[in-house]
Formats: structure tokens, C-alpha cells, sequence
């Protein structure tokens, strides 16, 4: 079934060949190769086919890489749109591992997996990796605090304090884990993102009261809300909100600093249940102190765990394919740190001291007080 020029164009690897550079050929020959890999799926798929071809992994990943990057439009095959394509949580990002998944983090861009580290921080011991998890690299971090939780109770080795990422904390994940596993949960939480909180002197939530009990809300006007309603929001979490009446809102003096949009004829209020409610208030408030700035810095030894696991043990590079397997090296990985982390323990090898930065360098010695000449870098 193979056409005679495929010996040409396939015979070797694509990463091992030359890609035009000029953009009109580049597109003519992806186009190419998308009507060649069509054809090949349509002869699968034929009654002439060997019954068994269909069922062939090899198969089935192209069908998916081609139904990501191709489409037939009146019997000629395109490429689809970029914004036409999978969301990045199902999409193909390369045919030797069907499980990888690309994610970006910043400014940087990555295919393949996630992995999320646990460990100790006593002043007077190793810090020894407690946790290893492994997802795909779409997966986001604030999903996993519940999941990181649930393996480290299952083992005995909760912490009463859990330091992490920004990523991690939200209001759910905080009460979830002080009311399941007994857990103060400690980081950056988002800040409140409110067009009144963004505007000098406008009203957000935290000037409203709120009677939890008789289920009121009283504006910075005096004004009491009309309405208090139970739901779901479109991500699926349960959220309260809180109307106040038209009557009220029109002639109120303070209109302006509590409603910015020109087409709104009322405030309105989007406000979490209780418990979430009262604990990302409270852990805005703290992370606004001195000392839980200075308590966080405790978090900034995972950063040289993670170091430690790219430069030593080569984490940031799976050799192999697929989730269950990369899950594996990384546990391994976690082992590996803490067996060299015990030797250095018990030979009272001392830690590596903070790397100085080549700018941070050039900064010249403390003049003398003297007045004795000294000469500059150069």
C-alpha cells in the first residue's frame, strides 16, 4: 500500500531530518504529510485491510494525532485552526508517549508530567522527603492539596503545619484541611480580584456585614440585601449570593464607590459558606504580618529539594513513558535524596551554602573607615 515516494519522505525518523525554512514550503509539506497519514487511516479502515490493523496501538495514536492536526473539508484535507484543536488536558503532544501532556508555568513551556514534593523542615533533623506525587503537567496544583493530605495520613506522617506554593491554598483546601486531617494549611492565598478593590476608595466585601444567621447583608449605606441565595457556580462549587434592592441602590449617595459599572442598577455579592468565607479572610490578614512573611521563608527548602532532585538525580528527565512509570523514578528520586540527606546527617557534612549570583559578586568590600584608598573592580 505504500506509495513509492514514502520511501523518500519516511525512511528516516522526522526529528532526524531538514524542515524547509520558508514558510510556504513548510505549510505545503505538513499539508503533505496530512494527506499521506489520511490515506494511510482510510486503507485501515478499508474492507481490504487485515482485520487486526484497526486494534494496533500504533494505529490508534496516529487516528488521534491526525484527528488533533487534520480535517477534510469537501474532500481535501486542512489543518485545523489552532483554536479548533483539543484542550491541552487530552491533546497528543508526541507519539512516543501518549500520556504526556504539555503545560506552561511562567515563561516556561514543557511536554510530559508534573511531580509535587513533601518534606520535612526541623530545625534539628534532615529534611527528608515525606511525599512524591506524580500527575500530568495540566494537572493544577491546587487540586492535590486534599490528595498529598490523604497519602501522607495514610502513612503517619502528617504535619501540624503545611507550608506550600501558591498554588496550593484555597479557601476549600484550607478548611478541608483542618477539618479532615487536622492540618493548618500556610501560603500565599489570591488575593481579592474585585473591581471595587482595584479602585481607590471603592467598596469591596470586606466592608459589607455579614449576619450569617439571619442570612443579611448590610452595605456600607446602612442598606440591608433583598436576597440571599444558595447555589453552584459554573465551576461547580457552592457559593452564596447576596442581591440588594434596586429601591435602595438608585438614590444612595455612596453609589459610586460601590458599584463601577455604568449598565448595573444594583450591588451584587458573590460570597463563599462560612467556614471558607472566615479562613481566606483570615489568611489574608496574616499574610499581610511580619511574622508569617518570616515563618514562609521555612517554605524556600523545597526549592533546593527540588534543585537537588534536577541536578543530582536528573528529575526534570523521565526515562520512561508514561504516568505509572515517571511516577516510579520519581519516588525513586525521593529515596535517593533522602539516603544522601541521612549520610550527610550522620557524617556532619554540612550543608551547601546559598549560591551567590555573578551580579551579586561584582558588589565591592565595605569601605574602611580609615579613609585608606582602595582600588575598584574593573
Amino acid at each position: 500500500m505504500a506509495e513509492p515516494e514514502w520511501f523518500q519522505h519516511y525512511a528516516t525518523r522526522a526529528e532526524e531530518s531538514r524542515f524547509p525554512k520558508a514558510r510556504g514550503k513548510r505549510d505545503e509539506m505538513g499539508l503533505r504529510i496530512g494527506r499521506d497519514g489520511m490515506w494511510l487511516l482510510e486503507a485501515v479502515r478499508s474492507r481490504q485491510a487485515p482485520p487486526g490493523l484497526r486494534a494496533l496501538e500504533q494505529v490508534e495514536t496516529l487516528r488521534q494525532v491526525w484527528v488533533q492536526h487534520f480535517h477534510q473539508v469537501e474532500d481535501e484535507v486542512r489543518r485545523r485552526d489552532p483554536k479548533d484543536r483539543p484542550p491541552g488536558a487530552m491533546r497528543v503532544v508526541t507519539p512516543y508517549d501518549t500520556e504526556a501532556r504539555g503545560s506552561v508555568k511562567r515563561n516556561i513551556t514543557w511536554d510530559g508530567y508534573k511531580v509535587h514534593l513533601t518534606e520535612t523542615c526541623e530545625a534539628d533533623a534532615p529534611n527528608l522527603v515525606t511525599n512524591v506525587a506524580t500527575t500530568l503537567a495540566t494537572v493544577p496544583d491546587n487540586v492535590m492539596t486534599e490528595e498529598i493530605h490523604s497519602s501522607l495520613g495514610g502513612r503517619d506522617c502528617l504535619p501540624g503545619e503545611h507550608w506550600v506554593d501558591a498554588g496550593y491554598p484555597s479557601a476549600s483546601a484550607i478548611v478541608a484541611a483542618r477539618r479532615t486531617h487536622g492540618v493548618a494549611l500556610h501560603g500565599p492565598v489570591p488575593a481579592n480580584t474585585s473591581a471595587q478593590s482595584a479602585t481607590a476608595g471603592g467598596f469591596d466585601q470586606e466592608v459589607f456585614t455579614i449576619d450569617w444567621e439571619t442570612k443579611q447583608v448590610t452595605c456600607p449605606g446602612g442598606h440591608t440585601s433583598s436576597g440571599w441565595h444558595e447555589r453552584r457556580s459554573q465551576e461547580g462549587l457552592p457559593v452564596i449570593r447576596v442581591r440588594f434592592s434596586m429601591i435602595d441602590c438608585r438614590p444612595c449617595p455612596v453609589r459610586r464607590e460601590c458599584i463601577n459599572s455604568p449598565t448595573a442598577i444594583r450591588r451584587e455579592l458573590r460570597l463563599r459558606h462560612y467556614d471558607e468565607h472566615h479562613a481566606i479572610r483570615t489568611s489574608r490578614a496574616e499574610q499581610q504580618t511580619e511574622g508569617w512573611k518570616e515563618r514562609y521563608k521555612i517554605r524556600a527548602g523545597v526549592e533546593g529539594t527540588i534543585s537537588q532532585g534536577v541536578q543530582r538525580c536528573g528529575l526534570r528527565r523521565s526515562r520512561y513513558r508514561g504516568l505509572a512509570k515517571t511516577s516510579l523514578q520519581h519516588q525513586l528520586t525521593g529515596a535517593a535524596i533522602n539516603l544522601a540527606r541521612i549520610d550527610a546527617h550522620l557524617t556532619d557534612t554540612p550543608r551547601a551554602p546559598t549560591r551567590t549570583s555573578h551580579f551579586a559578586a561584582l558588589r565591592p568590600a565595605d569601605h574602611k573607615a580609615d579613609g585608606a584608598k582602595q582600588q575598584g573592580p574593573k
